[in-house]
C-alpha cells in the first residue's frame, strides 16, 4: 500500500505543473493582450486579464482532457491526470506564444495607424487654420485643441476643433490621406460623432 501511495505521489508531482503555470500565464497573457494587442487598440489591464483567464480556461478545461485521451492511447501506462496535465502545459504555452506572435504582427499595423492619425490631425489643423470663411474665425484661434477620430484606420480621419462657447458645436474636416483630400465635415463634435449621440 505504501509503495502504491509513493508511486501515486511521484506521478502527482510530475503532473503538477499545470496549475502554477496557468496562474503565471494568465497574468503574462493579460499583459501581452494589453501591451501587444492582437486587434484594434487592445483591452485595458482588467479586460486583458479576463480575456487571458477565459482563453486559458478553454485550453485547460475543454482541450486538455481531449488531448489527454489522445496521449493515453499512445502511452497507456501514463495516468490520466498526468496526460491531461502535460497536454494542458503544452496548450497554455502555445497560447502564450500565439498571443505574443499575433501581438508583434499587429504592432506594426498599430504603429502605422498611429502615425497616420498624427499626420491627419496635423493636416486637419492646418486646413481649418487656413480656412477663409466667417464660421471658421472663432475656431482658428484655438485650432491646437483639435481632436481626431478614425473613420477608416490608416486612411480616413475626422478632425474637429471644439467651440469654446458651445460644447455641442465644432468645426470639423474629413482628412482622406489616400486621396490627399480634405473637406468640411459639419459642426458635430467628435465626441457625439463617435458615439452616435447628440
Amino acid at each position: 500500500m505504501e509503495r502504491v501511495w509513493s508511486s501515486r505521489l511521484r506521478w502527482r508531482l510530475r503532473g503538477a505543473w499545470l496549475a502554477p503555470l496557468v496562474a503565471v500565464l494568465v497574468v503574462v497573457d493579460g499583459l501581452l493582450l494589453t501591451r501587444l494587442p492582437i486587434a484594434g487598440e487592445g483591452p485595458d489591464l482588467v479586460g486583458g486579464l479576463l480575456l487571458a483567464a477565459f482563453l486559458n480556461l478553454v485550453a485547460v478545461a475543454a482541450l486538455a482532457p481531449i488531448g489527454g485521451l489522445v496521449v493515453r492511447t499512445a502511452r497507456p501506462d501514463l495516468p490520466g491526470f498526468v496526460a491531461r496535465d502535460r497536454v494542458g502545459v503544452v496548450l497554455v504555452l502555445l497560447l502564450a506564444a500565439g498571443l505574443l506572435g499575433a501581438g508583434l504582427v499587429h504592432r506594426e499595423e498599430l504603429e502605422r495607424n498611429h502615425a497616420a492619425q498624427a499626420d491627419a490631425l496635423e493636416r486637419g489643423r492646418a486646413w481649418i487654420g487656413a480656412r477663409d470663411d466667417r464660421r471658421a474665425d472663432q475656431f482658428r484661434r484655438h485650432v491646437e485643441l483639435a481632436d481626431v477620430v478614425p473613420i477608416v484606420d490608416g486612411s480616413v480621419y475626422r478632425v474637429c476643433v471644439p467651440s469654446l462657447r458651445d460644447a455641442d458645436s465644432a468645426y470639423c474636416a474629413v482628412v482622406d490621406l489616400d486621396r490627399e483630400a480634405i473637406r468640411y465635415a459639419g459642426a458635430e463634435p467628435n465626441a457625439h460623432f463617435s458615439t452616435g449621440t447628440r
